[in-house]
């Protein structure tokens, strides 16, 4: 579903503040494959989201997505193809429309333009019906305005708007950062749920290495825009927190000391 070759990106070029932010990368994802990506600051985790998802253009190197180039493919046209849930809950949502717009928004990304009722009585059927899945009881508050939703609220309806219409990939960039743990793990939880559904093709950036290796099927850890380690099959399901930080000193020479990094 997802390949990409050999991708550099380059930050301040020539410049005394250079920074190779993804140093000759590859990666390549089944189809439905769930993989969680791990790494201390500057390792070049959410750059390589924005390759992706085409917000920053690669140096060199190609992304295929589905057996397409989108390589040179801009952002808005990815969008098509490519869901993305951010850190900032404050993202993804248009915070001043209602849950019922933001819904209704999403959910046309896939349909042809036209003239049309705005939001028609089946589809916002649809909308109550995925909201109630969610146990939050946002069906009830369908015409409240997003900015009025808590971080954890508007995280699970933003994790809603990215698969309302599935999309090929689903990028997770630190979704659960800002929230404090009981949303945390409700969201989590949903993410979960979402994904197995649908049979995401997903990559979700964590900062929390339990859940890197408690969720999806693989994990991999970058430092310095490289894979370090990629971990699969019964050598994940044997990883430890513990033995997973071993794995990185030993991997890149270096000490994990990160303050942002939760242990457990």
């Amino acid at each position: 579903m997802l390949k990409i070759e050999t991708i550099t990106k380059i930050f301040s070029p020539g410049s005394i503040n250079e920074k190779k932010a993804i140093d000759n990368l590859s990666l390549t994802l089944d189809k439905g494959e769930f993989v969680t990506v791990i790494g201390g600051n500057g390792a070049g985790k959410s750059t390589l989201l924005n390759c992706i998802a085409g917000v920053l253009e690669t140096d060199s190197g190609k992304i295929y997505l589905g057996g397409e180039d989108i390589t040179y493919m801009p952002e808005y046209k990815r969008s098509r193809y490519i869901g993305r849930v951010f850190q900032d809950p404050l993202l993804g949502t248009a915070f001043d429309m209602t849950i019922e717009e933001n819904l209704a928004i999403a959910y046309s990304k896939a349909k042809t333009r036209g003239l049309a009722p705005g939001i028609r009585k089946s589809q916002s059927k649809l909308f109550r019906e995925k909201l109630a899945r969610l146990g939050l009881g946002l069906e009830n508050r369908i015409q409240q305005k997003v900015g009025l939703l808590s971080g954890g609220q508007r995280q699970a309806l933003t994790l809603l708007l990215a698969t309302i219409v599935k999309p090929e990939l689903l990028l997770l960039d630190e979704h659960t950062a800002a929230l404090d743990p009981a949303a945390s793990r409700q969201v989590m939880d949903l993410t979960r749920q979402l994904i197995m559904e649908h049979q995401l093709t997903t990559i979700m950036v964590t900062h929390n290495m339990k859940n890197a290796l408690e969720f999806g099927s693989r994990t991999i850890m970058m430092h310095e825009g490289r894979i370090i380690l990629d971990l699969q099959g019964r050598e994940r399901t044997e990883m430890t927190v513990e033995k997973l930080i071993e794995h990185f000193s030993r991997k890149s020479g270096e000490v994990l000391d990160n303050d942002r990094l939760l242990l457990i």
